[in-house]
């Protein structure tokens, strides 16, 4: 693989960044929600993001 300069280095710390505060809090709202359809895809929605992070996080290494 090819090695990141720093823009895109940056970019990607950035995005990394980002899919972390959301799948925090989408956990928070999903650990707030009572009706459990809306608890669920808050889950789903938080675990996916937690997946696209850690796809983001294997370009690093």
């Amino acid at each position: 693989m090819a090695l990141l300069n720093q823009q895109e280095l940056q970019n990607l710390r950035h995005l990394i960044g980002s899919h972390e505060t959301a799948s925090q809090k989408l956990r928070a709202f999903s650990q707030q929600a009572t009706d459990p359809q809306v608890k669920q895809m808050f889950e789903k929605s938080a675990q996916d993001a937690q997946n696209a992070k850690q796809k983001l996080m294997s370009f690093l290494s």
